[in-house]
């Protein structure tokens, strides 16, 4: 998953979890991320993902949109990257991943050596005897 943390503007400090794409940045009420800041356009920018190669950013139109002071039309986007949309300041980032709980199987593991131990000392007790 991925996630933008705006930097500047109206809403800095936030964070916005993008979940599906393609993910459109702008003005508009329609857009994944709406910004009211000076000089972002309706439809300003869209974050786009290509299976194999990479996360990409492209700009709408004829959008004012850098990615670390470097004017494009298409660019692609590695974590911590700078996305510039008029006066709004967006740092790309791969969002945490949430690990899931291991505790049954940390017990089956448990168990399983336990049940192996005791049938390991069984049969030492049959052979000895």
């Amino acid at each position: 998953m991925v996630q933008l943390n705006i930097l500047s503007g109206k809403k800095a400090g936030s964070h916005v979890a993008v979940r599906r794409f393609p993910f459109c940045v702008g003005r508009q009420a329609g857009n994944a991320l709406q910004l009211d800041d000076p000089g972002v356009w309706d439809q300003h920018l869209t974050l786009s993902f290509k299976r194999h190669e990479g996360y990409f950013v492209t700009k709408d139109g004829d959008a004012v949109v850098t990615v670390n002071n470097q004017p494009f039309e298409t660019v692609r986007l590695f974590n911590g990257d700078i996305i510039t949309a008029g006066s709004a300041r967006l740092q790309f980032w791969l969002a945490s991943v949430q690990q899931h709980g291991l505790r049954l199987r940390e017990f089956l593991i448990w168990a399983l050596l336990i049940a192996v131990s005791a049938f390991q000392l069984a049969l030492i007790y049959q052979l000895v005897r």
